[in-house]
């Protein structure tokens, strides 16, 4: 299945898009880097510092300072993990959800790599200083020190974290395991906490370096409690968000219709999501990020949802009235990245929801081309408003339905469909891996970083 003969387009004499100038959200990006990097640098020296000289002159003594500066540094970077997951609106606003998870799933790793190395390193140092083997010395420091055996409770906890947070494990996952077992990292971080304070050799006799720790603690826990819960609570009742109407698009997609009052005050706009809790007695402690799929009015908002099987099944059963959770919106994949007079939208499957909405808002001077690519017919929800959209504002549809040997998101396949992309604005949203493969061939075919807004479903 193929688009229509493409008529004669403005953009092939156009020239090419200006380079983007550095923006206040490229500034702030790394202004927000350069903090976390001194503050990490400030807890790996306060580490060092806070220990006599004499801790690093005998090597048992020595192997066990340096587990210390990898427990400090190892403990930052785990709630700095978590600040970057704590949906602060600034952050959201500024740097966008997408990079915030990118720093997130760099950090994680390594902050996990840290602690493990603590354990192992403290128990060695100790043992040597006893005449005990790392075994016998680990175990002896779980039952004799104070606060022990809860941090080596969350420890656990990071382990399953870790390993579960694995690209290969979460495929095999649904959302809703993964997001409970990630649940786990907070209980672990805070398990840890009075082992810190109370055992670490930096924290005892030495206030100054305790009051910092703990205002790390209680600034990291109060944003998530602010952000995550307190604020989503109360905006959505002063808001009164409540479904509807469901409505099923196709066999294995459904949208749900949420009515509330004074919306516009939320800020949202089409391409952006919200974290949603439909409060049916199910799955009400559960934040599922859902992109909104039409442009945002003052007393609705709409998501459109392919049923996975999870979670996502049950929203076809809400009733009418069931009162609603949100948490954003959130994102930057929004029609004020179009600068220029053309832009090239590609959806792949149900990316097309965040792609609807910005079809709707992208200026109609902008010149627009759609690729849509789905593996059946049935995998083309909201097909007729897209098709009355595209009539409205004469945009070009570009259909890739069959299977991805028969339209692989290939610079070839782009470049058949759309000849003059390097010039557009690009906006790409589907599955990681159809992201991943179309964010490739568009670098190949000239498309500039600047030039290109994407999103992936994926968690």
């Amino acid at each position: 299945m193929s688009s229509a003969p493409r008529p004669q387009s403005k953009t092939a004499t156009a020239a090419p898009l200006p380079k983007r100038r550095r923006t206040a959200r490229f500034f702030a990006a790394n202004f927000v880097l350069a903090v976390i990097g001194a503050e990490g640098g400030m807890a790996v020296a306060l580490g060092i510092f806070a220990q006599p000289f004499s801790d690093w002159t005998d090597p048992g003594l020595l192997i066990t300072a340096i587990s210390r500066v990898a427990a400090m540094a190892g403990t930052y970077f785990a709630l700095i993990t978590l600040v970057l997951a704590a949906r602060i609106p600034w952050l959201e606003r500024e740097i966008g959800q997408d990079r915030l998870i990118k720093w997130h799933r760099m950090l994680a790793p390594y902050s996990l790599y840290l602690i493990a190395a603590h354990v192992g390193l403290v128990s060695l140092g100790y043992g040597i200083l006893a005449d005990l083997n790392t075994w016998q010395q680990f175990w002896a420091l779980v039952l004799d020190t104070p606060w022990m055996m809860p941090a080596l409770a969350g420890f656990w906890f990071m382990l399953i974290v870790g390993f579960t947070s694995y690209k290969r494990a979460r495929s095999r996952m649904t959302y809703e395991t993964w997001w409970l077992i990630h649940v786990y990292s907070y209980l672990g971080i805070a398990l840890s906490f009075m082992h810190q304070i109370k055992s670490g050799s930096m924290f005892v006799n030495n206030t100054g370096l305790t009051q910092w720790w703990i205002a790390l603690y209680v600034a990291v826990f109060g944003s998530i409690l602010l952000f995550r819960w307190i604020v989503p609570f109360v905006r959505s009742r002063r808001h009164d968000l409540r479904v509807e109407k469901v409505v099923r698009e196709t066999r294995n997609t459904i949208s749900v219709v949420v009515r509330g009052r004074d919306l516009g005050k939320l800020g949202a706009q089409g391409g952006q999501f919200f974290g949603w809790r439909f409060l049916d007695g199910k799955h009400w402690w559960e934040s599922h990020p859902y992109s909104i799929s039409a442009s945002p009015r003052n007393d609705r908002l709409r998501v459109t949802v392919k049923d996975l099987g999870d979670a996502s099944s049950s929203l076809a059963k809400l009733r009418p009235g069931t009162k609603v959770l949100i948490e954003g919106p959130y994102g930057t994949f929004t029609a004020d990245k179009a600068e220029g007079e053309y832009a090239v939208l590609i959806a792949g499957g149900v990316g097309i929801t965040p792609i609807r909405a910005l079809l709707e808002e992208i200026p109609k001077h902008v010149e627009i081309d759609l690729i849509w690519r789905a593996s059946t017919e049935n995998d083309l929800p909201l097909r007729r408003e897209i098709e009355a959209l595209a009539e409205w504002r004469g945009a070009r549809i570009h259909w890739m339905v069959g299977s991805r040997h028969q339209f692989p998101m290939s610079p070839k396949k782009i470049v058949q469909a759309v000849p003059h992309i390097a010039l557009a604005d690009v906006f790409l949203c589907g599955p990681d891996g159809m992201v991943n493969e179309a964010r490739k061939s568009l670098h190949r075919v000239g498309v500039r970083p600047d030039q290109l807004h994407d999103e992936a479903f994926a968690y």
